[in-house]
Parts: structure tokens; C-alpha cells; sequence
């Protein structure tokens, strides 16, 4: 991936965290809830909550730090993508439907996607 195209792909991550933290906060609250597996210790919108705040404030870091810091943010983001997965298979499990994930088949799509969030932030981030 050269340079320039992984600067793109980095600030799209970014962008794309900052906008979905947003969403945790407001427009999307409720949808949100639906990913939160039931053993999680926290009320539901607690976790949104929380999870929101963190997903903003890891998009920004990914948009405006400086390049010396970006191998780490891009850790700490498949980190991200990794931690939430058990959301994605909690949704799937339980059946619940958000976003569009209205059936079985869409829910389990759904799974084969964080792979490739994880991909993305490693790889725009000049992980691997």
C-alpha cells in the first residue's frame, strides 16, 4: 500500500470511528445496545456509552497524531476490533436486529467484517 493511500485509509478509519462513536452517543444509541453481550457487568447503555467516548477519541488520535505514534494507534485500534467481536457474535447469538442486520444471514455477514476492520487499522497504520 504506498504512502499516501495508507495516509487516506488511516484518516478513513479515523473518520469512519469518530462517526460511529457519535452514533453510540446519539442517533444510534439503541441500536448499539443491541451488540452488548448480556455478560458484560455494565448496564447496556453504560457500555454504549463508554465504548462511544473511546471510539471518538481513538478515530481523532488516528486523524491528527503524529506519524511517530501511528504503529501503536494502530495496535490499539485492532485491539478495538478485536474487543468488540464478541459484540457482533452476541447479536448474532441472540438474534437481535440493528442496523439493518434483520436476519440471520445479514447478522452473520456481519462477523466476516471485523476481520477486515482489523486488517484495515493494522495495515494503514504500517503494522504489517
Amino acid at each position: 500500500m504506498k504512502t499516501e493511500l495508507k495516509l487516506i485509509a488511516k484518516i478513513l478509519l479515523g473518520s469512519g470511528l469518530i462517526f460511529a462513536g457519535v452514533g453510540h452517543l446519539t442517533f444510534a444509541r439503541k441500536a448499539f445496545q443491541a451488540q452488548v453481550p448480556d455478560w458484560v457487568p455494565l448496564k447496556k447503555d453504560d457500555t454504549v456509552v463508554y465504548s462511544g467516548i473511546g471510539e471518538i477519541a481513538l478515530g481523532t488520535a488516528l486523524v491528527i497524531m503524529p506519524k511517530k505514534y501511528e504503529k501503536q494507534l494502530g495496535i490499539i485500534a485492532a485491539s478495538m476490533f478485536v474487543a468488540v467481536f464478541p459484540g457482533n457474535i452476541a447479536q448474532y447469538t441472540n438474534n437481535r436486529s440493528a442496523f439493518g442486520l434483520d436476519t440471520e444471514g445479514k447478522r452473520m455477514a456481519r462477523l466476516f467484517f471485523q476481520p477486515v476492520l482489523i486488517f484495515w487499522a493494522l495495515k494503514s497504520c504500517k503494522v504489517v
